[in-house]
C-alpha cells in the first residue's frame, strides 16, 4: 500500500504560490534594473554634456548654444530626478516581493519537513507491523511444532 501525504494538495498549492511569487520577484528585479540603468544613462549623458560644454566654453560658445545647453541640462535634471524616484519605488517593491517570497519559501519548507516526518513515521509503523507479524508467525510456528 503506497503512502500518501494527507497535506499533499496544500503542499502543491504552496509550491505553486512560491513559483508565482518567485516570478513576481524576478519581474520586480527586472523593473529595478531597468530603472537603475535609465538613471545611470541619464547621469552619464549629463556628465558627457557638461564635459563637452566646458571644452566649448573655453574656445567660445554662442549665447543661443548656451541657452540650448541650459535647457537640455534642465531636462536631464528632471529626467534624473524622475528616475531616482522610480529607482526608489522599484527597490521598495523588489524588497517587498523578496519578503513575500521568503515567507512563501518558509511555508513550503514547513510542509516539506512535515511530509518528511510523516514518511519516516509511516516507515517506522510499517517496520513495527512487520516485526509484529514476524513475531506472530514465530509464535504460531512454535505452537504447531509443540502439538
Amino acid at each position: 500500500m503506497g503512502y500518501t501525504f494527507r497535506f499533499q494538495k496544500i503542499l502543491e498549492l504552496k509550491e505553486n504560490e512560491k513559483e508565482q511569487r518567485l516570478s513576481e520577484y524576478n519581474r520586480s528585479v527586472q523593473d529595478f534594473e531597468t530603472a537603475a540603468e535609465k538613471l545611470y544613462d541619464s547621469m552619464k549623458k549629463k556628465e558627457v554634456l557638461e564635459e563637452n560644454t566646458k571644452k566649448q566654453l573655453t574656445s567660445g560658445m554662442a549665447v543661443q548654444e548656451i541657452r540650448h545647453y541650459q535647457q537640455f541640462v534642465t531636462n536631464l535634471d528632471h529626467a534624473i530626478e524622475h528616475y531616482q524616484k522610480l529607482v526608489i519605488v522599484s527597490r521598495n517593491k523588489m524588497q517587498e516581493k523578496q519578503e513575500v517570497l521568503m515567507e512563501s519559501n518558509s511555508e513550503v519548507r514547513k510542509f516539506e519537513k512535515m511530509k518528511e516526518r510523516h514518511i519516516e513515521m509511516n516507515k517506522e509503523m510499517e517496520k513495527q507491523n512487520d516485526t509484529r507479524s514476524m513475531d506472530d508467525l514465530s509464535i504460531r510456528s512454535f505452537m504447531y511444532r509443540e502439538i
